[in-house]
């Protein structure tokens, strides 16, 4: 079989393709590639989420690196992809592993390569680890592991460490945590039993969370912060009166918003909030990455603010790029990840939401004004996807209607097409993008208009309904 990463890593169902051998020669093709770099005398670090054997799949890799003269940094607890990349960065390590699978269903687990500023190893990188993988599964070549866990752990070259303690030693000096304490805000997390739990209330004692346990399960809800995932945590935070709730996917990476009346802000509202408080109110100045998929809004901001807009490919690795070579006051994706400048190169659910946090006591307005400000002053827009599973063959078929040189889309005349990353119409006050997967038989419809009538109509135009 191919083992090929994605937009953002490998992913594999457990015991199927996900298996101890190769993840060993995924491994074994990271060390081959980093074992020449300037930074391996620094190692290499490693985490792992709260998935099924994710302690036991991130020894496994220690042990193949250590067995090949690579020192080791292994978290000696659960961990998220944010501690992974700072650990990365703070050690000057020459990349940083984590086993995850983000917001996939219970049954997947996953591997994500950090690069040694902190962030996404580039898709040039990738491409390099990918090259020596195919090497390894064309020679047939098995993992030899001549020394143990305990072998390596006695000649230092296996160290478990307390990255949470790192992590939040770090955040500390980011944000003026006994003004957030003593603001009264009250704020609910949902880790969706993932990396972020019992992080934010260390952070901020006085706020609550729930699923913070251990269950890798995820209690039959995949770990991802959308709108139809976070019903408890809406229902929580009007009954028991918070200021503020938000939810953290399976790697806390990114994150999902509900404001106090328990309506879910999405990702797009929650670009343009950060935006807009880190422009006029902390007066950044720079420039701003967002990825293919994002609300226009962001656009008529970047306008208003005189600033440049970076538009990119979908995954957080193209904005991370940007993001180490400009001053990227603020990059982001309509997924719920945004990297901010001042931190990591990297999208983090927890400081995103110290910000959000932030953001509402400084502004002295509620979450929801907040959002009915922004409203007021950009216009109401309605956004949706939808991920429509088919076969190989009807992917192609219903792709043939979709040309760049279309000139009208259900009616509506097409004004301008981006081709950055699939089919992008721009129709007046509004937009439809058609993005095939490159890995499966899938197409991911998106639009944005200034209806929500509107939205779905050209959602089920495109896909033929």
């Amino acid at each position: 079989m191919e083992i090929k990463f994605g937009t953002d890593g490998w992913r594999g169902v457990i015991a199927q393709d996900f298996t101890f051998e190769n993840l060993g020669k995924v491994a074994l093709a990271t060390a081959l590639h980093y074992k020449s770099n300037k930074k391996i005398k620094n190692g290499i670090v490693i985490g792992y989420d709260g998935r099924f054997l994710g302690k036991e799949f991130a020894e496994y890799v220690a042990l193949v690196l250590a067995n090949n003269n690579i020192k080791v940094h292994i978290s000696d607890k659960i961990s998220s992809t944010p501690m992974v990349s700072l650990l990365t960065k703070k050690m000057n390590a020459a990349a940083g592993v984590i086993i995850t699978a983000s917001h996939n269903p219970p049954r997947y687990s996953g591997y994500k390569l950090k690069a040694d500023y902190g962030g996404p190893a580039l898709p040039e990188t990738i491409s390099k680890v990918e090259n020596k993988l195919r090497l390894i599964m064309n020679s047939g070549r098995s993992i030899q592991l001549k020394k143990d866990l305990n072998e390596l752990q006695k000649v230092n070259f296996i160290k478990y460490i307390d990255m949470s303690k790192i992590y939040i030693d770090d955040i500390k000096k980011k944000f003026d945590l006994k003004k957030l304490e003593s603001s009264g805000l009250k704020i609910l997390h949902d880790s969706m039993y993932g990396a972020g739990m019992n992080i934010l209330t260390t952070l901020l004692p006085s706020a609550k969370q729930i699923h913070a346990e251990f269950n890798p399960s995820f209690a039959g809800v995949n770990p991802e912060p959308i709108e139809q995932n976070l019903s408890e945590l809406k229902q929580k935070v009007v009954s028991e009166k918070f200021d503020l709730g938000f939810a953290t996917d399976g790697d806390a990476d990114r994150i999902g918003v509900v404001d106090e009346k328990g309506n879910y802000v999405d990702p797009h509202r929650v670009f343009s909030l950060l935006l807009k408080y880190l422009v006029e109110e902390k007066k950044l100045k720079g420039e701003v990455a967002r990825s293919f998929t994002v609300t226009d809004i962001v656009e008529k901001q970047c306008e208003k603010y005189k600033i440049k807009l970076h538009t990119t490919p979908v995954g957080f690795k193209y904005i991370c790029e940007l993001m180490n070579e400009r001053k990227i006051i603020l990059g982001g994706e309509e997924s719920g990840g945004l990297g901010v400048y001042g931190h990591i190169p990297e999208r983090d659910g927890i400081y995103l939401a110290l910000l959000i946090a932030e953001i509402i006591i400084n502004r002295q307005k509620s979450l929801s004004d907040l959002v009915h400000e922004l409203e007021d002053e950009y216009g109401k827009r309605y956004y949706k996807r939808i991920d429509q599973h088919i076969t190989t063959k009807e992917k192609e078929k219903i792709m043939r209607k979709f040309t760049p040189t279309l000139r009208e889309i259900g009616g509506y005349v097409v004004n301008r097409i981006e081709t950055i990353d699939g089919y992008k119409y721009y129709i007046k006050n509004g937009w439809l993008l058609v993005r095939p997967s490159g890995t499966e038989p899938l197409i991911r419809y998106y639009a944005e208009t200034d209806s929500l009538n509107k939205t779905e109509y050209l959602l089920n135009w495109a896909m033929g309904k």
